[in-house]
């Protein structure tokens, strides 16, 4: 759900249902590493509802797609903390058995 002005796509508020700050704490710190953006911050409404408002505000470009841009890029940087993890669990074994 996408809440903001009709007419400044430049500057919208996400809501992001069932999450909470790891999340939304993850999304705004890669999305602050953007120059595009002016602005990114969150806010959870109410601690008994799993919901978390994510606003974004940016240089001109459409705030729905730098938000895109930063979930994929989110995404690529736990691929290689996932595949750096693999890696050096894996040397870690066959360090033991040697």
């Amino acid at each position: 759900m996408e809440l903001g002005s009709n007419s400044d796509n430049s500057k919208s508020t996400f809501c992001l249902v069932d999450e909470d700050h790891t999340l939304a704490n993850s999304i705004r710190f890669t999305l602050n590493q953007d120059p595009r953006v002016t602005f990114c911050g969150y806010s959870i409404p109410h601690p008994s509802f799993s919901r978390v408002n994510i606003r974004v505000q940016t240089t001109g470009d459409s705030a729905s797609e730098v938000l895109k841009d930063g979930c994929l890029e989110l995404m690529l940087m736990c691929k290689h903390i996932r595949s750096s993890f693999d890696d050096a669990l894996t040397e870690f074994k066959s360090s033991k058995t040697n």
